[in-house]
């Protein structure tokens, strides 16, 4: 049995010891410290990679990316099905086409396979999404990519400094999108960005995020070639990103070594699967924690199981069905329905659906899918033997 009696909420978070040097410095250099240029060429170096563009958040980072990819309204962009709103607001603000691909059995990621049923000649990019800090198996899609000409981007917001066969995440593709939201693996108050090696890439971001699609013209002032955005990061959160980001390292290897030691814990419990961590994820920088509950074991549901078990203390146990996109954007099946927008043919070549029913590996799994918040820096493994004494009372209690 577990020593303790609590487990560890993830707030307040544990920041750098820098942290606060940093902010003081943007205040008293009279806020004009040129912190997020600091902080992109860190992270820039930290990644080994060229750019680093600096948004206020995450779905900022996306959506400038999607506006500065540049494509025609009704194009398509495949996507991960289980993923958060902020993953595709730019494509529809856009005017691309989300497409679906659904999930492997059993997981949250696309894979290759699921992503290849669904290209067509609109179809102009793939966004994977690395889910609870679960990395997508990378290499198949970007040689299904290169087949294609297709461009490839990562979704990281759950994922920072996960590994994929030693390689980092962002590092995987064209470009990847990171969130620096409080509750992320590497949290500020706020944050994200997006890094890229490529020069032609990360500079149209600029001019879309930060120089709000305007040039300036001496004698006149600025003058708007296309619509932009003013998608700057500021500069006390780029003072806490930047001390964040000096003890980010230590602290996704904790995250991998907690949800190793956790991991068998839960799988020991019948009817109980944790969320398979494939061999090629070297690192993993657990973001949430999630199992699966075999229906065929228990006499409730995900909804009453979830309860119980934050009734017996995890903190912040639930489901998670809002993540699928398919289901949860009202909005888009309208616009899919009444051909409207980016539906209307032309631009867009053929009809879409957006229902659960579209992807049903994803529906099946998320109707059963138990998660809870972060497994952060505080956790050591004594919690874990908590986490599993107290999932395994729960399970029994409501055991067939």
């Amino acid at each position: 049995m577990a020593s303790i009696s609590s487990l560890p909420t993830m707030f307040p978070r544990i920041v750098g010891p820098n942290c606060l040097k940093y902010v003081q410095e943007v205040i008293t250099g009279g806020l004009k410290v040129n912190m997020a240029e600091r902080f992109e060429k860190a992270f820039a170096e930290t990644l080994g990679v060229k750019h680093c563009v600096t948004t206020p958040g995450c779905t900022s980072a996306l959506a400038a990316l999607a506006s500065a990819l540049s494509f025609e309204p009704g194009d398509e962009v495949i996507v991960s099905p289980i993923t958060d709103f902020g993953t595709i607001q730019g494509l529809c603000l856009e005017n691309y086409i989300p497409v679906f691909a659904d999930t492997e059995p059993g997981t949250v990621n696309v894979s290759a396979e699921t992503i290849s049923e669904c290209i067509t000649d609109r179809t102009r990019a793939i966004l994977v999404v690395h889910k609870t800090g679960l990395v997508c198996d990378m290499d198949p899609i970007n040689e299904l990519a290169r087949k294609h000409n297709l461009f490839v981007y990562e979704d990281a917001c759950q994922a920072a400094f996960s590994e994929y066969k030693g390689r980092l995440v962002g590092t995987l593709a064209d470009a990847a999108g990171f969130s620096f939201d409080p509750e992320k693996t590497m949290g500020s108050d706020i944050g994200g960005c997006v890094v890229t090696n490529s020069d032609e890439l990360a500079s149209r971001m600029r001019f879309i995020a930060h120089d709000r699609g305007a040039e300036w013209i001496p004698g006149y002032g600025r003058y708007h070639h296309e619509m932009g955005f003013s998608y700057r990061m500021p500069e006390c959160t780029a003072a806490i990103c930047l001390g964040q980001l000096e003890v980010i390292g230590e602290h996704a290897m904790h995250r991998d070594r907690i949800a190793r030691i956790l991991w068998p814990l839960l799988a020991e419990i019948p009817g109980i699967t944790p969320l398979p961590i494939s061999d090629n994820v070297t690192l993993f920088s657990c973001w949430m924690v999630g199992f699966h509950m075999d229906p065929e074991h228990f006499h409730c549901t995900a909804e009453e199981l979830s309860q119980q078990l934050a009734d017996g203390g995890i903190p912040g146990a639930g489901t998670a069905r809002y993540y699928l996109m398919p289901e949860a954007l009202a909005f888009l099946r309208k616009r899919a329905e009444s051909r409207s927008h980016q539906f209307a043919m032309p631009p867009a070549s053929r009809t879409y659906d957006y229902s659960a029913d579209t992807c049903p590996n994803a529906k099946a799994y998320l109707g059963n899918f138990v998660r809870w918040a972060s497994i952060g820096e505080k956790y050591r493994p004594e919690h874990c033997e908590l986490v599993a004494d107290i999932v395994r009372s729960v399970a029994d209690r409501n055991r067939i």
